[in-house]
């Protein structure tokens, strides 16, 4: 498979319906200060498949950072451990996600 690029709008319709399983892969700090509240923290120094929650195989998979080329990084990195994995970039990241006024848990 390939790497399907995804916009903020599907991601929010997915994440309603709990069809998605959202992984962030910034760095611990950047996550802390705010991140999607659905989100799970795998940094990218981590990503691997054996990080990933288990439920990954029963949602779809979708990779976030900053911008949306860390994600990218971090998906191709997943297909070459698994070429058949079914996985999603966030486009333009956590800030495509706010720039659409959609929520963000933020440290207070």
């Amino acid at each position: 498979m390939s790497i399907q690029q995804l916009d903020a709008h599907i991601l929010k319709q997915w994440i309603e319906q709990d069809k998605a399983l959202v992984i962030d892969v910034r760095e611990p700090s950047e996550y802390a200060s705010e991140h999607l509240a659905e989100a799970t923290l795998i940094p990218l120094a981590t990503i691997s498949l054996s990080a990933l929650p288990t439920e990954h195989h029963a949602r779809k998979l979708v990779l976030h950072c900053r911008s949306g080329k860390r994600s990218q990084f971090a998906c191709e990195q997943l297909l070459q451990e698994d070429p058949s994995l079914e996985i999603y970039n966030l486009e333009d990241g956590i800030l495509g996600w706010m720039a659409c006024g959609y929520p963000v848990n933020a440290a207070s």
